[in-house]
């Protein structure tokens, strides 16, 4: 593919940056990061302009992360129904909704650095019924700055951008490995506190001890 737009015409090498990144929120695995790097290449090659390629980028990025979001909010816990949206990673789900409850619209304003989790992120985010609005602007926030390095990365290695998708091969790997040992650490912690709320209610609810010689 990349190959392939390589020989298009500007105009239409925009549209796909644009069409890939709205692409990669609601229908993964879509090499959308791989794409804007790509255009960063042809920026150094003078074939694009690079605020354009970092902006369509963005635009793709966002409203696709807010497609997702709209699904989520409009089905709800619907979405949990493994036999309706078998497409859904429920276990990961299950994650991007604690880290929502922990993080807020910190997670939103992180989400294009979490590889991997992008579209579980944009589906927890909407069956929580965030702020539509809050959530758009970081969603752009976050997709405004990731674009940015990924594009200046691919327009800074010139001919060697390939060596790009090595780093956020990488970059992928180390993110589900702290993803995986965050939700590890967050579950044992939840489940050792709800065991300390069990047995405090136990405690509180035992009948006091009858006195020795007392009727």
């Amino acid at each position: 593919m990349l190959s392939w737009m390589e020989g298009l015409p500007a105009l239409w090498a925009y549209l796909v940056i644009l069409a890939v990144a709205y692409g990669e929120n609601v229908l993964p695995p879509i090499p959308g990061d791989m794409v804007v790097v790509f255009g960063g290449y042809l920026v150094g090659r003078g074939t694009l302009g690079l605020p354009v390629v970092i902006l369509l980028a963005t635009v793709g990025g966002a409203l696709g992360f807010m497609t997702v979001y709209a699904v989520g909010r409009r089905f709800g816990r619907a979405v949990l129904d493994p036999d309706r949206f078998q497409w859904v990673p429920q276990e990961r789900l299950e994650q991007a909704r604690g880290w929502i409850q922990r993080w807020g619209y910190g997670v939103v304003a992180a989400n294009r650095f979490l590889t991997g989790a992008r579209s579980v992120i944009s589906l927890a985010v909407g069956m929580a019924q965030m702020n539509a609005w809050k959530t758009a602007f970081w969603a752009t926030v976050s997709a405004a700055v990731w674009c940015s390095l990924i594009a200046y990365a691919g327009y800074a290695a010139g001919e060697n951008w390939r060596l790009v998708r090595n780093y956020l091969d990488d970059y992928s790997r180390v993110v589900l490995a702290v993803l995986v040992g965050g939700a590890l650490v967050w579950g044992v912690h939840h489940l050792l506190a709800a065991r300390r709320r069990q047995a405090a209610g136990r405690e509180q609810g035992d009948p006091p001890e009858s006195t020795p010689g007392t009727s």
